[in-house]
């Protein structure tokens, strides 16, 4: 389906860029790349965004995670393929994602600084505000799923 789309790098570059970086910086934090890509993921499926799914997923898979994993993440509480750390960190990007909508359940914060320190629950809610950020983008200004 071919819709017209606005190239935000083009006609926003600056802006563009520190949101690059902001992602880049997070790849060099202590959360890990296959977290921080399965909440990328994650967060992508539920805000609709077809050209982050792709990518994620992809990056997901280069770097071996099975496909079976990937299959399963809309299940993750269901799915015995997802660690107690990695279950935490998609909870806490769930409802952070959900912000809005409905309110973050009060036991939302301690249930994931049980599985992380200060510092990483910090990364995780910029995770989340970095995805949603190239989501309402990608989305919003109807940015293209790449030719495979």
């Amino acid at each position: 389906m071919s819709h017209p789309h606005i190239e935000y790098p083009k006609h926003a570059p600056e802006a563009y860029q520190q949101l690059l970086r902001l992602s880049h910086q997070l790849h060099k934090g202590g959360l890990g790349q296959r977290l921080l890509e399965l909440l990328f993921l994650r967060l992508s499926q539920i805000n609709g965004c077809v050209f982050c799914m792709d990518l994620h997923s992809t990056s997901l898979r280069k770097a071996g995670v099975d496909q079976r994993t990937l299959d399963t993440l809309p299940g993750w509480r269901e799915s015995p393929l997802f660690d107690a750390r990695e279950r935490a960190a998609l909870a806490w990007a769930e409802a952070l994602n959900a912000l809005g909508a409905r309110p973050l359940p009060e036991h939302a914060l301690e249930a994931v600084r049980a599985h992380f320190d200060e510092r990483e629950v910090s990364e995780l809610a910029f995770a989340v505000g970095t995805i949603r950020a190239f989501n309402m983008l990608s989305v919003g200004l109807r940015k293209p799923l790449p030719a495979a």
